[in-house]
C-alpha cells in the first residue's frame, strides 16, 4: 500500500490539466511495466492509457476507469506532496482514483482473472468533458470495448469509506453553451446607424432562466458570462455573447432544453435584426447506472462490511463517465471522503490516502462477483 500512497503523492505534486497529461501517463506506464499486462494501449484518445489482463478462459470483458487530469486551480493545502506546478492541482481526487486502479492492476498481475478480460482505463480530459468522447472515437477502442464498465468518485461530506449508490441516473448531464449575437457597430454619437445587441442580450438574460421551469423533470439553466462590445467609448457595440450551463437528469430533457434555448435566442435575434451563432463546450452525457449491476455493487460493499447509503436524487454535477453508459451496462458509485473533508475543486482539498485500499477492495470485489456468475 505504501507504494500506492507514494505514487499518489507524486501524481499530486506534478498535476497536468486536460489534454496535457503526458508526464502523468508516463508515470502510470512506468508503474505498470513490471506488472506485465497482456496488452498496452498508449495515447488512447490523446494521452489515455489502457492495460489489458486476460483471463484463463473466454468470458466477458470488464472495464474499470479512472481519470488522468487535474484542475487549473492552485493547490493551497501545505503538505510534503503539495503541487509543484503553479495554479494547477489534483483538487478532484483523480490522483487517488489513479492509485486505486494501479492497486487493482497489482492484484491482477498476481492473479489473472479466471475468465474474460479486464481493461484498466486511464482516461484523459475528464474535467472538460472531452476525454471519454476522444477515447470512444479512437479506432482502437473497438479492441477493448467492454461488456460492463465501472468507475467511482470520492465524495467529501459523506462518512469515510461509505458507499453512495443510485439506481438509474447518478449524475446529471450538462453542456456549456455560448450564444453569439452579431449586429453592426456605429459611432456612439449615432447609435441609430448601427445594430447594438444590448437589448437582445438583456432580454435573454431575463427570459432564458425561465425555460427550465417548463420541463417535466429536473432542468437547470445557469448564467455564466456575458459580454457586449469592447471598452471603446466612441463605439456603439455590434457584437455580444451570453454563456450558460444547462443541466438535466434525463438526456432527452437536456437535448430538449438545448433546442428551446436555441429557439428563444433565434426569435430574439430576429426581432432585433441580429444574426446568431451557437457554440458548445464541456458537454457531459447523463451518467446512468444499470439496474442489474446495482445488486452486484451493493453485495460487494456488504461483503466488505462497508456502510451503504442510497442517494434520493441524482447529483447535479456531471461526470464524463456518463458517455460509457451509452456504450454498455455501466455503474458509477461514490465513496465518502469524510464529513469534514474540503469539497471537490476547493484549494485545500486533498484525496485521503486511507481511501485507496477501500477503492481497490471494491473494484476487486466487483470483479470477483462478476467472475462467479455463470
Amino acid at each position: 500500500m505504501n507504494n500506492l500512497i507514494h505514487l499518489r503523492h507524486t501524481l499530486h505534486q506534478f498535476p497536468e490539466v486536460a489534454l496535457e497529461e503526458s508526464q502523468t501517463a508516463q508515470r502510470i506506464l512506468d508503474f505498470f511495466q513490471p506488472l506485465e499486462p497482456d496488452q498496452v494501449y498508449e495515447k488512447l484518445g490523446g494521452t489515455g492509457l489502457a492495460f489489458v489482463f486476460k483471463g484463463k478462459k473466454p468470458g466477458k470483458r470488464l472495464l474499470f476507469r479512472c481519470e488522468l487530469d487535474a484542475l487549473p486551480i492552485e493547490d493551497l493545502k501545505e503538505s510534503p506532496h503539495q503541487s509543484q506546478t503553479k495554479d494547477k492541482g489534483h483538487l478532484c481526487g483523480h490522483d487517488g482514483h489513479m492509485a486505486i486502479i494501479c492497486g487493482l492492476g497489482e492484484k491482477l498481475a498476481q492473479n489473472r482473472p479466471e475468465k474474460g478480460e479486464v481493461v484498466l482505463l486511464f482516461q484523459p480530459a475528464e474535467e472538460t468533458g472531452d476525454g471519454a468522447k476522444a477515447v470512444l472515437e479512437d479506432r482502437r477502442f473497438e479492441q477493448i470495448k467492454p461488456d460492463f464498465a465501472f468507475a467511482l468518485h470520492n465524495l467529501p461530506g459523506y462518512p469515510m469509506h461509505q458507499i453512495v449508490m443510485r439506481n438509474g441516473t447518478f449524475a446529471s448531464g450538462s453542456t456549456g453553451m455560448t450564444i453569439t449575437l452579431t449586429g453592426k457597430t456605429s459611432h456612439s454619437a449615432h447609435p441609430e446607424a448601427g445594430i447594438n445587441p444590448a437589448q437582445a442580450l438583456a432580454k435573454l438574460i431575463q427570459e432564458l432562466p425561465q425555460i427550465p421551469k417548463e420541463a417535466s423533470g429536473f432542468a437547470l439553466l445557469t448564467l455564466i458570462h456575458a459580454e457586449l462590445g469592447s471598452l471603446a467609448f466612441g463605439t456603439s457595440a455590434g457584437k455580444g455573447s451570453l454563456s450558460i450551463t444547462l443541466r438535466a437528469y434525463d438526456q432527452q430533457d437536456l437535448d430538449e432544453l438545448v433546442e428551446k434555448v436555441k429557439a428563444k435566442a433565434q426569435a430574439v435575434a430576429e426581432s432585433e435584426r441580429l444574426s446568431v451563432e451557437f457554440g458548445f463546450e464541456e458537454q457531459f452525457a447523463v451518467s446512468v447506472n444499470d439496474p442489474e449491476l446495482y445488486q452486484l455493487v451493493e453485495e460487494t460493499a456488504k461483503n466488505l462490511g462497508l456502510s451503504l447509503v442510497e442517494k434520493p436524487e441524482p447529483f447535479r454535477w456531471s461526470e464524463d463517465f456518463g458517455l460509457f453508459s451509452q456504450v454498455c451496462p455501466s455503474f458509477l458509485f461514490g465513496f465518502g471522503a469524510g464529513e469534514n473533508c474540503p469539497q471537490l475543486h476547493e484549494g485545500t482539498y486533498d484525496f485521503p490516502d486511507e481511501l485507496i485500499g477501500t477503492g481497490v477492495e471494491m473494484f476487486e470485489g466487483i470483479l470477483l462477483e462478476l467472475q462467479s456468475q455463470k
